[in-house]
């Protein structure tokens, strides 16, 4: 099985710590304009997840959300969950820590992506 988004043993600190702190969070990729390109770190009650959300799975026992559009656009790649230094600029719950959450991406090997289209394209229906 093929993970379509990951995080880094940082990002992994990092949510262990948010977890700590305010229990239950979820992450929704942002498709740009007022609030970035960020992979975002909500409360469950601050952001409803809806049919137009695809859930691309989970890092640090966290769930991980992208808008529909945007899932489009980045089918094709395994998003990787980092960190930096400095503030995101978003509501983002680690906004306080100094430090923000960072999406990088890679393309999936031919075989990988021959492993996860069914799930695409059921995702995309």
């Amino acid at each position: 099985m093929v993970d379509r988004v990951v995080a880094t043993d940082e990002a992994l600190a990092l949510i262990s710590q948010l977890k700590s702190e305010h229990g239950q969070i979820l992450f929704h990729q942002s498709g740009g304009c007022c609030d970035n390109s960020a992979a975002n770190c909500y409360l469950p009650t601050d952001l409803t997840i809806g049919p137009y959300d695809v859930k691309l799975g989970e890092v640090g026992g966290v769930p991980f959300y992208i808008g529909k559009l945007q899932y489009d656009y980045w089918k094709h790649t395994q998003l990787i969950l980092d960190v930096i230094e400095g503030h995101g600029g978003t509501f983002s719950l680690e906004g306080s820590t100094g430090k923000a959450f960072h999406t990088r991406s890679r393309l999936f090997t031919d075989e990988e992506w021959h492993c996860i289209e069914p799930q695409v394209l059921q995702d995309l229906a």
